[in-house]
């Protein structure tokens, strides 16, 4: 009888997999990482971008910032975002390359 040789995953990297596709299964976050691959904003011109609230673009931050998948630096009294993860980056572009090619 043949032994079984599957690798199979810890537990906790299935689950920070999940938080990663959880992230970019919302549109919202989408449009987020896709403008902050492009370059750096602040809540200020993503709101007006997404043509949202400064409050409910904060609060997608948040939960990106949580996950670590974006960053910020102050400018003064600004802070400016950016991704903070380029494997995720590179995971969202192969997702619209896939998209674009059907």
């Amino acid at each position: 009888m043949k032994e079984n040789t599957h690798d199979y995953l810890p537990e906790q990297t299935i689950q920070d997999v999940a938080l990663i596709f959880k992230a970019l299964a919302d549109p919202t976050r989408i449009k987020i990482l896709y403008l902050l691959s492009q370059q750096e904003c602040s809540v200020n011109q993503l709101a007006e971008a997404l043509g949202m609230s400064q409050s409910a673009v904060s609060h997608q931050l948040a939960f990106l910032r949580n996950l670590r998948l974006v960053t910020f630096r102050r400018s003064g009294n600004t802070f400016l975002y950016t991704y903070d993860d380029a494997h995720v980056i590179a995971l969202l572009r192969q997702a619209i390359d896939h998209v674009a090619h059907q």
